[in-house]
């Protein structure tokens, strides 16, 4: 099993863009270090709180500085941009990051963000999704002259192109098919978990569904692969978590509902962003829960995987078992003002250190127990 991170990512109150940047370049060293896979980063344009437009901009500054990590979009809201546009810089960074790279994509989640794009309508951004990365992955497999009549994009070039000028060439990723692409999925009936399957996707499952939520995705995303004729296993899916390992159970405990920790402010933002939104459903832990009973503590005590490392151990090996075989777990990420930087780095050493080898070991026991 991989580990990662997933960055929205989220900042404090009164944080620059500079020093969000500073601090997201500090993560990426640190987790570097100490053995992280991956490195997954948000884009949103319109919240100075999960402020970074453009995370391949970003990403290409922490290649030369790392040299495990894997990086991924998480996501690149495809309605949001011309996709000859993105097709070119995703090609771009591609050949940048000579295989370290990991192409997610969605719709996008924020309200400001569609209402800037003037994409309030769920179903447009998901036919618009659809379409683009056809359009994007037509561009990577072909030349000019190209056209492309669809619902949302009409373009081609078709007059100007010359070959002896290499003109006319849209620009392509390290080879025709691209870099491995992903989806982020955050509702349990999700129909995009089959499509998943279907094309080949690698599921990117959220952080606030519960296990019986992420169970769903594994169903749907294993009939896709079985429609498809893929191998049915869960080794380019990835579940995103809240985790958080403390020396102790009681002190992980302290720290998870501490007034000034950085888990408690990522659910009270979350809880607020979704009210605003009319989507409580996200947090709620059971279907029948009137929107007035969502609490900020409920729903984490519900979410977070929290505890000393045996306890985070046992939490991580339990969610598993009930949700699907998963080999990428990514923690998401949080801020680090004050002392949470000390908190969250003694957090993800404890987890890298301790935590993931005891659960690989586990099921790497398992399955030699089953073999016999």
């Amino acid at each position: 099993m991989k580990l990662g991170t997933f960055l929205m990512p989220l900042t404090m109150p009164g944080q620059s863009l500079g020093e969000t940047m500073d601090e997201l370049t500090r993560k990426a060293r640190f987790l570097d270090e100490i053995g992280f896979d991956e490195f997954w980063l948000g884009e949103h344009f319109a919240a100075t709180s999960e402020p970074i437009p453009s995370p391949l901009a970003f990403m290409s500054s922490l290649l030369p500085q790392t040299k495990r990590l894997t990086f991924g979009t998480g996501v690149i809201s495809l309605p949001n941009r011309h996709p000859a546009v993105i097709a070119g810089e995703v090609a771009q960074f591609d050949h940048l990051a000579k295989g370290r790279f990991r192409f997610g994509i969605g719709t996008g989640s924020l309200p400001p963000d569609w209402e800037l794009f003037k994409l309030e309508d769920e179903d447009t951004r998901k036919r618009m999704m659809l379409e683009s990365i056809d359009i994007i992955q037509s561009i990577w497999r072909s030349g000019p002259p190209y056209r492309f009549d669809g619902e949302f994009w009409k373009f081609g070039i078709e007059t100007s192109v010359d070959a002896d000028l290499r003109m006319g060439f849209l620009p392509g990723p390290r080879n025709p098919q691209g870099p491995p692409i992903h989806v982020s999925i955050a509702t349990p009936m999700s129909g995009t978990s089959i499509l998943a399957g279907e094309r080949g996707w690698g599921p990117l499952s959220s952080s606030l569904l519960l296990a019986g939520g992420v169970a769903q995705h594994w169903a749907g995303y294993s009939k896709g692969l079985a429609k498809a004729g893929r191998t049915i296993n869960g080794d380019n899916w990835r579940v995103v978590r809240v985790v958080l390992v403390a020396p102790t159970d009681a002190e992980a405990e302290r720290r998870l509902h501490h007034a000034d920790g950085a888990v408690n402010f990522y659910f009270r933002y979350i809880h607020q962003v979704l009210k605003n939104a009319g989507k409580l459903a996200a947090m709620k832990t059971r279907p029948d829960m009137a929107d007035s009973e969502v609490d900020v503590v409920g729903a984490m005590n519900a979410r977070v995987i929290s505890g000393s490392a045996a306890s985070v151990r046992d939490q991580l090996i339990d969610f598993r078992d009930k949700a699907g075989p998963f080999e990428h777990l990514l923690v998401s990420g949080m801020p680090w003002n004050g002392v949470n930087e000390e908190w969250d780095r003694e957090s993800m050493t404890l987890l890298a250190r301790d935590v993931m080898p005891a659960v690989r070991a586990h099921y790497a026991a398992h399955t030699k127990s089953a073999a016999q």
